[in-house]
């Protein structure tokens, strides 16, 4: 899609039906309670809508509704290709629409123009589109059981599916679990984070213009303890996926535990490593790496290169060459195409990440941060165990750790609570798989930022995930049930006693 100038999309920025209430069993409606809380956009701190507090009661209805809608099977038991079709022309709905959601989601998040028109609404409409196209194709299973039997292995929907959304990829991450979920044939009520509701409550309403039924897709907004925490507690849901903090994810346990034991998947938290060996090739090119992984979205993302592990003869030269690249990463109006940094979610997040810079006693590059924007930073640290290099920042402040050698960088990677993702830059093929085996991360990249595909499952090791994957066909599988039938094929006549 050909960008537009700043002055096109402020012209539409201005000129956007923002949505407000909640949108429960097809259609907006306010909170029970009639409470509202104000949505800003972080960029200027301008007011742009009230939007429908919701609560515990709030919840509970969408939760009946979601429940009626499975139960009598209007999505459930509905044909695969019939639920595939429902959701192709959801993605061309999301197509023809593409430049609002945009707009919308710049305006909530403080995210840039660029990369929600060139990445994220893009993104978000190829993910519904393939795990559309997945309904009719992932075929079930039959034993190898004797001749008088036949044990089919089947997958049923999971039934009603509570999922917590993080602010950071506000629409991408709506996508990336309705896609399985809905696909599967559950339904769902989805608590948006209160930074960014928008894009989620405007998708609802083109869902149902798509054809999907009422109660099938509910959008609840509201804070963590007066809509998250009801989610979590429900009696009547059967699985919660979240994505967001490492301490919130815990608490989905707790909640689990102490309600019906439903099933429960979290993505969570990151300090990503991303180690540069003496032997690395194109320094240049390991540095443009680098920076996109460290200040992509502001490095609000939980699959930032936060800590670049890098080998005392190749870091001078690699320092001054993401210096470089880190000057490209202008910050400035998100409505501006030519803006690569945009502003951090919310006045309580960037005092968060300027907290963390008031740590930093040896910056290199950047540092510098002012109504909301942070520029690209680079610090170096003495070693892991300094707090900018084990605890997640979520801005874009990239800590550098000396090393000598190969294991001791393999040592530092592992050293973290945290096995979400990790880069490895070699021009040794052993060495460059030796390293992507021993990291324990979820996803490992050579050579490379990145996160895989749609195609590859995206989730962390020790605290940065649990119970699941998403993207891939792995993500279908937390959103259904397997089922064992067995049938008796044995003759009555051979069974006979004589």
């Amino acid at each position: 899609m050909e960008l537009l100038t700043q002055d096109e999309y402020t012209s539409i920025a201005a000129r956007l039906d923002l949505p407000t209430g909640a949108f429960i069993d097809g259609g907006y409606r306010p909170a029970i309670s009639g409470q509202t809380f104000e949505t800003v956009n972080p960029a200027t701190n301008a007011k742009l809508t009230d939007i429908a507090s919701c609560g515990g009661a709030d919840v509970d209805f969408a939760v009946e509704k979601a429940r009626e809608a499975f139960d009598d099977g209007r999505w459930s038991r509905l044909h695969p290709s019939d639920r595939k079709d429902v959701l192709i022309r959801l993605c061309k709905l999301m197509t023809r629409n593409a430049r609002e959601l945009a707009v919308m989601e710049s305006i909530d998040s403080g995210k840039t123009i660029y990369d929600c028109e060139t990445v994220d609404i893009p993104e978000a409409i190829h993910c519904l589109k393939w795990h559309a196209e997945a309904i009719d194709k992932i075929y079930d299973q039959v034993s190898p059981a004797s001749d008088d039997h036949i044990a089919m292995v089947v997958r049923e929907p999971i039934g009603v599916v509570g999922l917590v959304l993080p602010w950071n990829f506000p629409l991408l991450m709506l996508a990336w679990k309705i896609g399985p979920a809905l696909a599967a044939g559950c339904t769902v009520v989805v608590k948006p984070a209160a930074e960014t509701t928008l894009t989620a409550l405007r998708l609802a309403e083109l869902a149902m213009e798509a054809g999907l039924p009422r109660g099938v897709l509910n959008i609840v907004p509201g804070g963590g303890a007066e809509v998250g925490e009801p989610i979590g507690r429900h009696m009547d849901i059967d699985m919660v996926s979240f994505t967001g903090s490492t301490v919130t994810g815990k608490r989905f346990l707790t909640y689990s535990a102490e309600s019906n034991a439903k099933e429960v998947v979290l993505e969570m938290g990151g300090k990503n490593p991303a180690i540069v060996m003496e032997d690395a090739e194109n320094l240049d090119r390991v540095a443009a790496h680098i920076v996109n992984g460290a200040f992509w979205n502001m490095g609000e993302n939980c699959s930032a290169s936060s800590r670049l592990i890098v080998h005392k003869d190749v870091k001078t030269e690699l320092l001054e060459r993401i210096a470089h690249h880190a000057k490209q990463w202008n910050i400035g109006d998100p409505l501006n195409p030519e803006t690569r940094m945009g502003a951090l979610v919310s006045e309580g997040h960037f005092t968060k990440v300027c907290g963390y810079l008031e740590q930093a006693d040896n910056v290199v590059i950047g540092g510098t941060a002012k109504d909301g924007f942070v520029e690209a930073t680079v610090v170096e640290v003495p070693g892991n165990d300094a707090v900018l290099a084990r605890e997640e920042i979520f801005g874009p402040v990239l800590s550098v750790i000396e090393v000598s050698g190969f294991d001791e960088a393999i040592k530092i990677a592992n050293d973290t609570e945290y096995g979400l993702c990790a880069s490895i830059f070699t021009a040794n093929v052993k060495r460059a798989i030796r390293g992507a085996r021993a990291i324990r991360a979820g996803t490992v990249t050579v050579n490379s930022f990145g996160e895989g595909d749609i195609t590859t499952p995206f989730g962390g090791y020790k605290q940065s995930g649990f119970g699941g994957r998403d993207n891939s066909v792995h993500a279908h599988d937390q959103y259904t049930q397997l089922k064992t039938i067995w049938i008796d094929l044995a003759d009555d006549a051979d069974e006979a006693v004589d």
